[in-house]
């Protein structure tokens, strides 16, 4: 398996296959934002939403490939604000449903650990719906869980769930 980060120029060579890893995502009733009946418009300006802000440097995309195919990507989105050029929220961690349980998971979240210290980013949170696979995840991956948000979204066939709220500190920075 390779991960490697993607810059506009693959992202906009990886749409089909960025769009089909989110399509399966969604009709497997994950919770990334989406509903069913999601088409080809909706899924091509996500995309290209996500390039722009890779292009303008307020999130890092990485994906997964196994044997020339895209199987999973994670994001970094960054945070812009000047006081909080310390943290930057993990999201959309999409894993085919092909090979999920394969430890493409845990890779992708561990690469993407790896970038953030790279961009000084010490603090990472994130959501995960309560009981899901993601939420097992992170708890394996060391996040600390900070508590849980009642019906804060829906699946993709509209039944609301709780989503938990986890954090994981990389490193500290000087106090003054």
């Amino acid at each position: 398996m390779i991960i490697r980060r993607l810059d506009p120029r693959t992202i906009a060579q990886s749409m089909p296959s960025l769009g089909t890893l989110l399509l399966d995502a969604v009709a497997d009733g994950h919770s990334l934002g989406f509903v069913n009946g999601l088409d080809q418009e909706q899924l091509d300006a996500y995309w290209q939403g996500i390039a722009e802000e890779v292009g303008l440097g307020q999130r890092v995309l990485l994906a997964a490939e196994r044997e020339g195919v895209l199987v999973g990507t994670i994001q970094l989105a960054l945070t812009t604000k000047p006081n909080g050029h310390n943290r930057a929220e993990v999201q959309q961690l999409l894993v085919h449903c092909t090979v999920r349980r394969s430890g493409i998971g845990m890779a992708l979240l561990q690469a993407l650990e790896i970038e953030a210290l790279a961009l000084r980013r010490g603090l990472l949170f994130l959501d995960a719906a309560v009981g899901s696979g993601a939420e097992r995840l992170v708890q394996q991956s060391g996040y600390e869980r900070v508590g849980e948000l009642p019906e804060y979204a829906c699946t993709p066939n509209g039944r609301w769930h709780a989503t938990a709220i986890y954090y994981k500190t990389l490193f500290t920075r000087n106090r003054r």
